[in-house]
C-alpha cells in the first residue's frame, strides 16, 4: 500500500493534548470516562454540567480539539465523536507537611496528561458507536 492510501482509508481527525494538568489521573479518569465515545455536542453538555473538578479542563481540551478539526482539517463540527480520549501520570511533586514529634509527613501533589482525538463519522451512520462495558 501507498501512503496516499493510507490516508484515504484512516479516518480523519484532530488531536489535542493537556500537560500538567494539576489533578490526579484517577480523578481526570473518573470524568473521561463519561464521555469516551460521545459526539462533541453531546461530550460538551455533559462536562458542562458534571459536577467535578476535573470536567474543566476535559471540556477545554475537547473544545479545543474541536477547534483543531475545524481550522486544521476543515472538519464539520456535527460529526465529530470523541475516539481517544486517554489520562496518563505525569511527574509528581513532593512536599512535606511537619507533624508532631518532629516527624515530616509526604505530601504528593499529582499531575496528569490528557490526550484527546476526535474523528469524523459518516452522516449515515447515525447515533453514538458503543463502548465496551464489562460486568453489564
Amino acid at each position: 500500500m501507498t501512503a496516499a492510501a493510507d490516508t484515504a482509508a484512516a479516518p480523519r481527525g484532530a488531536v489535542a493534548r493537556a500537560r500538567y494538568v494539576r489533578m490526579s489521573p484517577m480523578k481526570v479518569r473518573r470524568v473521561v470516562d463519561l464521555v469516551r465515545g460521545m459526539p462533541v455536542g453531546q461530550a460538551a453538555s455533559v462536562l458542562q454540567f458534571a459536577q467535578m473538578k476535573a470536567a474543566q479542563p476535559v471540556a477545554k481540551l475537547v473544545a479545543s480539539a474541536v477547534a483543531n478539526a475545524e481550522n486544521n482539517f476543515d472538519l464539520d463540527a456535527s460529526n465529530l465523536v470523541i475516539s481517544t480520549i486517554t489520562v496518563d501520570e505525569g511527574p509528581t511533586m513532593k512536599r512535606f507537611q511537619p507533624r508532631a514529634q518532629g516527624r515530616a509527613y509526604r505530601i504528593r501533589k499529582r499531575t496528569s496528561h490528557i490526550f484527546v482525538e476526535v474523528t469524523e463519522v459518516a452522516q449515515t451512520q447515525g447515533g453514538r458507536p458503543r463502548a465496551k462495558r464489562s460486568g453489564r
